[in-house]
Parts: C-alpha cells; structure tokens; sequence
C-alpha cells in the first residue's frame, strides 16, 4: 500500500464484528491480553453491557477472568455503535455469514451479513474474516471492497478453536492465514502470530475449504458412529460396548466416535455450505440424513418398548454438546418436541442452559418422569442414581444405552 494513501491515527489496533459473541469475543480478549488495544462491536445492546462490565454473556472457561481483567486495563471496550469499525487497522469479521434456509448460501452471504458496516472501512485498513464462509467468499469480499475505492488487505483467517476449548485452542492450534496479496498474508499472521506462533499459509480458496473440510469431516464421522448405533440398537445390542471393545488398543478403530445427537451451530451450516456448492455432495447429504434423523430413530425405539402415551418422559440436558449452555441447533429440542407428540408428557432439564425459563429443577424431573432420557451428556449426569429406566445413547451412566 502505498505510504500516502495510508490511513494513519487508529485508535484501536483490532476491533472485531461480532465481538460479544462465542467466536469473538474469546479472541478478543485473548488477543487484548497479549497486547494489543480490542475493541468490540456488537448489535446486541445487552451482550454489549454485559461486556462492558466484565461479565460473559455465556460461559465459556476461563474466559470470566480474562475478561475482567482486559477490561480493567482499558485493553478491550465494547460498543453498539458500528462507526467504531472505522477506529481499528485491523478489522476482524466474527458474525454468522448466513442462516439455516439452503437459499440464504452462497459466497455473497458475508458481503450481506457486513452490510451495516461495510460503511465504515477505509484505506490502510486490513479485513480478516474467520467465520465459517461459503467457497468464494473472500474473492466477492475483495470485489465489494475494490468497488468501494478501498485501499483494504482482505484475508481469511479460520476460527479453529472448539467451544468450550476456546481459550486453550486460539493458543494451542495453529493458526491457518491466507490472503491474495503478500502485504495482507504477512499482516494477518503478524497479528495472529501472537496467539500462536505456528502459522499455516494457504490460498484464500484453500483455506475456506480447510475450514469447511473440517467440520465435514467431524459431521460425517458422528453419522457413521450415529448410523453404527442404530444397527447394534436394531438387533438388541449395546453399540458402546461393542465401540469401546473394538478401539481398545487398535489404532485403525480409534478414531470412531461415540453415538450422539450431532449438532451444534457450526457442523450443520458447513454442511450445507459444502452441498449448495458442490451438487454431487452426496455422503455429506446421507451424513445429514443419520444426524438429524436420529432423535425420530430413538423415539420410534422407545415406542416399540414402553406404552409412550402413558408415560412422562424427563430430559437430562438440553444444550448441543456437554459442558456448554448452548442450546443453539441442539437435536434435544428436536426429541422433546417429537416426544411431545406421543408421550402423556415431557419434562425436561439441564444445568447450564439457564437461558431457557421451560427448563425445571433435575429434582422436579426426576420425581415426574418414569421415563428419562440423556439429551446431552453432562458431567453433572455421571453420579446419577435411579432405578428408572434410560436412553442413553451416549452410555454415560455405565448402564448401556437401552432404555
């Protein structure tokens, strides 16, 4: 770039789009505390002032901490206010580019979600995207900020860290940078760089795939196990048991996962992302297929043993995966509604999703439920004594996964 078209006097080094949420706002506090100044833009007002005074608008470990401790220092701020975006040399895009309808993908859905702050870049700025984006995306934000007359880098930089993990992955996981131009490429990793030093330098094209590849990979890898399950459950056999023995000291086996419901806010978009880009994406089709159909597969098991219409079915955890309060895509709200059609009732539980006021005591669901099952597998569940009969699909009581 040159010197005189260079924007000068930022009052931040990052601000981050979407910076109150579960992909932003770790990396904003994790990058504030290694010394540059964060800020943090937000369009939720109650996320901002929950920010604002240092407390998580979710959980995620030893982010609490952190947070108050980079917003004691001045190091981070959060604002409301989009023209905040125009303060920062480096402007970091942590929103969801698109939602769950097939029409909504495409590599112009991240030019959409930036519509309202698209305004406000200007030249010596660089943009870094980390959300999960649609296969050509980076080339239609390059070509929105060329026909803006912007002199802006333009990089996409893919989250890596899993939630829950997040503060030990942006440190622990290499970090993959890619960006048409050398200048972009060397700015992007000098700032990631200080995450973690282990950079990994590909093609824009390369590293959407890199990012979608790998959910595709994790998706498909559950609806294989998912799909084993229901075979082991047809015939009357315990499906973990027959897992456990098989990866048993022999590596060819180990990377087969546990059976469970298989979702998220992630998995199933790069998914979908994947198959509205390639049409003949047909396992990643089946791998949706088994994962989303399972909560119908285990209530039409539970219906061929137990008289449903008379029982009160209690679920122990409602959030997409253990040890979150994330509820978000999670197939537990799938299997509640579906129980709901054919139980005498459902009563369920979890005791981190707080967010959800339909949620009772594990106490009040234990005494009404004659029927539980483990929506998802917390560890607050392990302890868990009842002579009740359990789905467990994930055998996390030791009593195998029939109910």
């Amino acid at each position: 770039m040159p010197e005189s078209r260079r924007a000068s006097g930022f009052t931040w080094d990052v601000v981050v789009i979407g910076g109150c949420g579960r992909v932003g706002l770790p990396l904003a506090a994790a990058l504030a505390s290694r010394g540059p100044r964060v800020a943090v833009y937000d369009v939720s007002e109650p996320a901002v002032a929950a920010v604002s005074s240092a407390r998580m608008p979710f959980a995620e470990p030893g982010a609490d901490k952190l947070l108050e401790r980079v917003i004691a220092t001045g190091r981070l701020v959060a604002s409301a206010d989009p023209r905040i975006v125009s303060a920062a040399e480096h402007v970091v895009v942590a929103v969801p580019a698109d939602d769950y309808t097939w029409e909504s993908y495409g590599p112009n859905a991240m030019c959409r979600a930036l519509d309202d702050c698209a305004g406000y870049l200007r030249d010596g700025q660089i943009l870094i995207v980390r959300s999960s984006v649609s296969p050509g995306s980076t080339a239609q934000l390059e070509k929105m900020v060329a026909e803006r007359g912007l002199d802006v880098d333009v990089a996409y930089c893919p989250e890596r860290a899993a939630e829950g993990r997040a503060l030990t992955d942006l440190g622990g996981v290499p970090q993959i940078v890619s960006s048409r131009s050398s200048r972009g490429l060397e700015r992007a990793g000098r700032l990631l760089a200080r995450l973690n030093p282990s950079l990994v330098p590909m093609a824009p094209e390369e590293a959407e795939l890199a990012k979608l590849f790998a959910n595709a990979w994790r998706y498909i890898s559950f609806a294989a196990a998912n799909q084993l399950y229901m075979m082991a459950s047809d015939r009357g056999l315990d499906f973990e048991r027959i897992r456990r023995g098989l990866v048993l000291d022999y590596p060819r086996a180990a990377a087969l996962p546990p059976a469970g419901l298989a979702a998220g806010p992630w998995l199933l978009k790069d998914m979908m992302r994947l198959a509205t880009a390639c049409k003949t994406f047909t396992l990643g089709q089946a791998a949706v297929g088994v994962n989303e159909g399972l909560p119908g597969y285990l209530v039409g098991h539970l219906e061929q043993r137990y008289d449903l219409r008379s029982l009160t079915v209690g679920i122990l955890g409602m959030t997409f995966k253990a040890g979150t309060d994330d509820v978000r895509c999670s197939l537990a709200y799938r299997l509640r509604q579906m129980l709901a059609d054919r139980a005498a009732a459902v009563v369920c539980t979890d005791p981190l999703a707080s967010a959800d006021p339909a949620l009772l005591p594990l106490d009040e669901v234990m005494a009404r439920a004659d029927l539980l099952v483990i929506g998802a597998p917390h560890a607050q569940y392990r302890d868990l004594v009842t002579r009740k009969p359990v789905a467990d699909i994930w055998n996390l009581l030791g009593r195998g996964v029939l109910a």
